[in-house]
């Protein structure tokens, strides 16, 4: 069984000083002390909590990145 370790924090890239500044990136830091980028957003169109990324697995969060963007797109 992959070893699937869960979230233990979260940083959250600042939002754009400008109109098509860098959109904020998340990288998580996992349970078992490795880092990585996950993802990064256009924060005009949705939004994350480090409270609602902590405890979820890289692909549980990835998942919830694309059901964010999938709900925008269709709203």
């Amino acid at each position: 069984m992959p070893n699937n370790p869960r979230i233990a924090s979260v940083t959250i890239g600042s939002l754009p000083m400008r109109m098509f500044g860098d959109k904020p990136k998340v990288t998580a830091t996992f349970g078992d002390g490795s880092t990585k980028e996950l993802f990064d957003y256009f924060p005009d169109e949705i939004s994350f909590t480090e409270a609602e990324l902590v405890g979820l697995t890289e692909q549980e969060a990835r998942d919830l990145f694309h059901q964010k963007d999938v709900a925008y797109l269709r709203s």
